[in-house]
């Protein structure tokens, strides 16, 4: 064995601690050699790790009667949909890569978390994905948002799969440091998906895909430190992606798994063979020999190390039953994949590393991986500082507006990026592909895909106010949870199960962790009354600019909703002239962390909305009735922008207008634009009036008569007439537009 023992100084460069580093030498029973502390440091960075993560991740509600697979047991959570299928889905984040080389760290972020879901043998049905940037004005951020949407647009729209939802927010606090989180979906028989085990020893073990290369090399690593003025230096650690042998991968795939002869499949992402090997091996129990110098290189004399950490992309690692290998073969050939038998499977539970005759490293492969040998920290926490300007906010020493002047606030608002159309974004991205989306032509809060074979639908989402969640990490997490849930309902679904991607700064920062651990605190409370467990998903943290300043807490939510019946279908537009526009959900004298506040009246630091989570409850129960018994014409809840800005998304889906009047004792900025949690802005008939107060009264949700829908074109707000829509939306439609061109 090549064994030059690696030093402590070797150790720390590669982002290990001191303790760490000792704790390797006692597993092994020796020095490490440079190989062996390499797999150490990307295995327990903290990308693969959670080492300080996973003691709050544990504390997340993680069953429930339509889960089949439990946060953590496989690539991706999956949940039991009816009909004998099951959903396969996963939200990841490509931050850091996505933070240097936009295009391609998107690009490579959406390929990777599709195979995630093929790999458990689910065709991806559907992509979502969630995208912060920083101020809007700046070069910079244009950069990164032409890269980050070219590269998810090309690689989807090239691979086949569809893009149907997200969502993109914009604030100075991730100029340096933009996030980029992708989700994908699929569906798969009941029974019928594959696990990432490796069965009994003597099993072959199997790379296919594309050839190894030298990109991405320490990738996650490079995910597990802070953004820098040098991070250029790490363009090594960004992939390259190839959506075209993607789609020939997942075809492939699919036609292994349908043989039988499949044991185990793991894509390599983070760590690359490192960890698809480590991580099926600890799985079942067994090990691995590994022979580095049979895997298919795309560049000459790559050293063993090289091989193991590469994250190249488009590549999976199959372990076939012994005896079945020709099979397997002839179906690799028929798509043209490189591939090469390159391992076995023991009986030694450990991962061992040849090159030729050599052995290049012998390691435990529990001592690896999250749950086995990797370290488990709980770090302290302290209360931010910020937290006293926050406290010091006075709403009343805030002038409320006149009617004149709130018009020209609403004007200002459709202007604001944060709230306007992302048309431009998503018109890049193919919502069609493959796929019968039902919310194209009929928008709804969350995206409607169908199931093929069924009378059910998907309801799909990804949601976080992060503005929120920095004021109040618990409340502002429940009302993550709480608005992917709300979205859901407000499409006629009901809310099944969530994945998380939980980005935040630097975990040895008390502050940071302090956000980190409320935050999971207050998914849990709600997961729980929602009854929708969390099946997995991704910790990213680090995200913070080159001073040191950690980006707002984003725990983003993807959720899964199910709508059982055709006719349960709830949206957007205001359809019907003369229809009643009623509010569900009480206003509250209330400006908190909301778009006015932040943007119009220019105030950093202020309250998270007030939230209750009964209330929400109860409004939940309600828009299930109004779904079921088809109560209502149309249902969109309230978030950035209040009152106004959703009855004008409403009007604009609609091609109508709307006459509102604010609640009385209300501030007229609170009752337009405060974004009051737990409302919802339905539109009925006149004739059904009544029967809505009543389902409404009934379920103990405030319900106000607050409009009518019009005919025409025009807005008109507690009797004064604003004029044409059209000043309202063509800002609204067109300021993205006009940044980016």
């Amino acid at each position: 064995m090549v064994h030059q023992p690696a030093t402590l100084e070797q150790a720390k460069q590669l982002g290990l601690l001191e303790e760490e580093f000792h704790k390797i030498c006692d597993i092994l029973g020796r020095h490490p050699n440079f190989t062996e502390i390499s797999i150490y440091s990307v295995m327990w960075s903290e990308h693969c790790s959670y080492k300080n993560s996973i003691v709050w991740l544990k504390t997340l509600p993680k069953s429930g009667s339509k889960m089949l697979a439990e946060a953590g047991e496989e690539n991706a959570g999956l949940v039991d949909i009816g009909d004998g299928l099951a959903c396969c889905f996963k939200i990841e984040s490509h931050n850091h890569p996505s933070a240097i080389e936009p295009y391609q760290g998107a690009a490579t972020g959406v390929g990777g978390i599709n195979r995630d879901i093929f790999s458990m043998g689910a065709r991806p049905i559907a992509q979502l994905n969630s995208l912060r940037f920083g101020n809007i004005n700046t070069p910079r951020t244009q950069w990164l948002v032409k890269g980050v949407v070219k590269g998810i647009g090309d690689y989807g729209n090239a691979f086949g799969i569809p893009t149907v939802g997200g969502e993109v927010y914009f604030d100075d606090c991730y100029e340096q440091n933009n996030l980029v989180n992708a989700m994908s979906v699929g569906i798969v028989g009941v029974g019928q998906s594959i696990s990432a085990g490796a069965g009994p020893a003597g099993n072959p073990v199997y790379i296919f895909g594309s050839a190894t290369g030298k990109d991405g090399i320490h990738g996650a690593a490079f995910a597990s430190k802070d953004m820098s003025e040098d991070s250029i230096s790490d363009l090594p650690s960004v992939q390259v992606g190839d959506p075209f042998w993607e789609k020939l991968i997942l075809e492939a795939s699919m036609e292994i798994i349908a043989t039988g002869a499949v044991v185990g499949m793991q894509d390599m992402g983070a760590a690359g063979i490192t960890c698809s090997t480590s991580e099926m091996s600890a799985k079942t129990d067994v090990g691995m020999d590994v022979w580095l110098d049979k895997v298919p290189m795309r560049q000459p004399d790559m050293k063993g190390w090289e091989l193991l950490l590469s994250e190249s992309q488009e590549r999976m690692l199959v372990i076939i039953e012994k005896g079945r290998e020709k099979e397997v073969e002839t179906i690799l050939e028929k798509w043209d994949l490189t591939f090469a038998h390159i391992g076995m499977v023991t009986d030694t539970k450990h991962v061992r590393y040849f090159m030729g005759d050599v052995l290049e490293a012998d390691i435990p492969a529990e001592s690896l991986v999250l749950g086995g040998g990797a370290p488990i920290y709980r770090r302290t926490w302290t209360e931010p500082e910020y937290f006293k300007e926050i406290a010091q906010f006075n709403m009343n020493a805030i002038e409320d507006l006149s009617l004149s002047e709130a018009k020209a606030v609403a004007i200002q608002l459709c202007n604001e990026p944060n709230i306007a159309s992302k048309r431009w974004i998503y018109e890049q991205y193919d919502s069609m592909v493959g796929t019968i989306n039902e919310s194209t032509n009929l928008p709804s809060d969350a995206a409607v895909v169908k199931i093929v074979g069924s009378e059910k639908s998907l309801a799909l989402t990804v949601d976080c106010n992060s503005r929120y969640v920095f004021a109040d990490p618990n409340k502002g997490t429940q009302i993550a949870v709480a608005e992917a849930a709300r979205n859901i309902r407000c499409s006629g679904g009901v809310p099944t199960a969530i994945t998380n991607c939980l980005n935040f700064g630097n975990p040895y920062n008390e502050e940071v962790y302090y956000q980190f651990k409320n935050a999971i605190e207050g998914m849990g409370e709600a997961c729980r009354k929602f009854d929708t467990p969390v099946t997995g998903g991704n910790v990213s943290f680090y995200n913070q600019s080159t001073n040191g300043q950690a980006v707002y807490p984003t725990p983003t939510i993807g959720m899964v909703g199910i709508i059982d019946q055709p006719e349960y279908r709830m949206s957007i537009p205001f359809t019907g002239a003369g229809d009643a526009i009623v509010l569900l959900g009480s206003t509250r004298n209330d400006l908190g962390s909301s778009q006015y506040i932040a943007k119009i009246k220019g105030v950093s630091h202020s309250p998270c909305p007030t939230f209750d989570l009964e209330e929400e409850y109860a409004l939940h129960m309600l828009l299930e009735t109004l779904s079921k018994e088809q109560a209502v014409a149309s249902a969109h809840d309230i978030s950035e922008g209040g009152l106004f800005v959703a009855c004008l998304e409403s009007a604009m889906a609609g091609g109508r207008g709307f006459d509102i009047c604010t609640e009385k004792g209300l501030r007229l900025d609170a009752g337009l634009f405060g974004e009051s949690q737990s409302r919802v802005v339905v539109s009925v008939s006149q004739g059904s009036l009544d029967r809505l107060m009543k389902l409404a009264a009934v379920a103990g949700v405030t319900a106000t008569h607050v409009g009518t829908v019009l005919a025409d074109k025009v807005i008109c707000v507690n009797g004064d007439h604003w004029g044409a829509m059209d000043s309202f939306t063509k800002p609204y439609q067109e300021v993205i537009a006009s940044y980016m061109n």
